[in-house]
């Protein structure tokens, strides 16, 4: 099975490729714009691939003629997304549209080739009136961020593609070549610094591990699912309680962290004030067993031993 994946240098993408580069019954072909940033090399393939770029995406597709897209690559960055719309929406929507033509064009090309394309959602498409969240709450955008990640879910529904969506919450782990920091490591740096913390008490979200959301897309490749699941963690905390045990975890000063709301906290973005997700479904149909947070920072701690950090 050929599983091409987008965005392979972010974090979820560089989960993915080694979760996927050993086994023997699969051919992981890597994607990004720019060079390969992983610093194991061996098991898979890399193409460089801009997903704004049509042409680019064509002769990729046509290339490879992958089994399975994981479409991860993105761009996430909230408040970056509300001051620069039109990178977010070429990024995040138009990408989308280029990848799904492209597909369906080489379905119609090659009436054997049925493609299946994962695509990456987010819980920010909702606008956090209440939570946890199951597969069949409407969304409803508060940032430009969200209403270009919901426009190319309904680019991706409306397709004639067999179609699967990971809906995902607040993803946090640790990469090769790290761009941009976690909650975790955020949290745990400061008080280890003695710096005083404010944090957020009140949005509540399903902290994800990017291991445990790779697991989630994986199964859902395998498994040749299809629609929309909720792929996040289980536990369903605020911000706040994140970083008390995030503390806890490494007993550092909780005193520290001051308590703190959402509007105090100027941001261009308005985020969902509660999301987290019911993954029930993902349980249930994909076999999805997500760690717990703590257990979760503990994985965290175990890379960060692994790499010296």
């Amino acid at each position: 099975m050929k599983i091409l994946i987008t965005g392979s240098n972010g974090l979820l993408g560089q989960k993915l490729v080694y979760k996927l580069k050993d086994k023997t019954d699969v051919l992981c072909i890597a994607t990004a714009r720019g060079a390969n940033r992983l610093v194991n090399t061996s098991g898979y393939e890399y193409a460089e691939l801009d997903i704004t770029n049509f042409d680019n995406v064509s002769s990729v597709f046509t290339h490879f003629m992958p089994d399975v897209i994981i479409n991860t690559a993105a761009m996430t960055n909230v408040d970056a997304c509300e001051t620069d719309k039109e990178n977010c929406w070429l990024m995040n929507t138009t990408s989308v549209q280029h990848q799904v033509t492209v597909l369906e064009t080489l379905s119609k090309q090659h009436p054997n080739y049925k493609p299946q394309f994962i695509h990456l959602s987010t819980d920010f498409i909702f606008d956090g009136t209440h939570g946890p969240l199951d597969e069949n709450e409407k969304p409803n955008p508060l940032s430009y961020y969200a209403e270009s990640k919901l426009a190319a879910e309904k680019i991706v529904q409306a397709s004639t593609l067999h179609w699967a969506m990971a809906r995902t919450v607040l993803v946090y782990g640790i990469v090769d070549n790290m761009s941009r920091s976690n909650i975790v490591l955020w949290v745990k740096q400061n008080l280890e610094q003695g710096k005083i913390i404010n944090v957020v008490d009140d949005q509540f979200r399903t902290p994800t591990l990017a291991e445990d959301l790779a697991d989630g897309c994986i199964l859902i490749a395998e498994k040749k699912a299809q629609g929309i699941y909720n792929i996040s963690g289980k536990d369903f905390l605020s911000i706040l309680e994140l970083a008390h045990l995030v503390a806890d975890y490494y007993k550092l000063d909780k005193s520290l962290i001051k308590p703190s709301k959402s509007i105090d906290i100027k941001q261009p973005a308005k985020r969902p004030p509660i999301t987290g997700f019911i993954i029930d479904k993902a349980k249930k149909e994909l076999g999805y067993n997500p760690h717990s947070f703590t257990e979760g920072i503990q994985f965290l701690e175990e890379q960060l031993k692994k790499m010296g950090a």
